[in-house]
């Protein structure tokens, strides 16, 4: 059996940053929690990174977009001059699919 470390995001995408042939995603998840007697959003901000094929089609969503994503978790590190040990984990899209575009987004474009 393969050992596996995957991850599954449903969110409204932030940021998209496009470089060479690499493009990054910051995608808002919502949580609720109570405060006091009443629920609130809680979102949750996730970094993801999308190459190949899938960086290709970052031009087809917009700010706002409402995405599932799936995708591989990835972790390295590397060691500072200070000799300290830093720790990274990179979330690497798979698939993604756009559940609702957002109404601003094609205002914009």
């Amino acid at each position: 059996m393969q050992n596996i470390a995957e991850f599954r995001i449903i969110g409204r995408v932030g940021k998209i940053e496009i470089k060479d042939k690499v493009a990054f995603l910051d995608i808002a998840a919502n949580y609720s929690r109570k405060v006091g007697e009443e629920w609130e959003d809680d979102p949750h901000w996730n970094r993801v990174t999308l190459i190949g094929k899938n960086a290709e089609r970052v031009d087809r969503i917009g700010k706002g977009d409402l995405l599932h994503i799936a995708g591989r978790v990835r972790q390295s590190s590397y060691q500072r001059e200070d000799g300290e040990r830093v720790f990274h984990v990179d979330l690497i899209v798979e698939r993604f699919a756009t559940l609702l575009r957002s109404e601003n987004a094609r205002e914009e474009g």
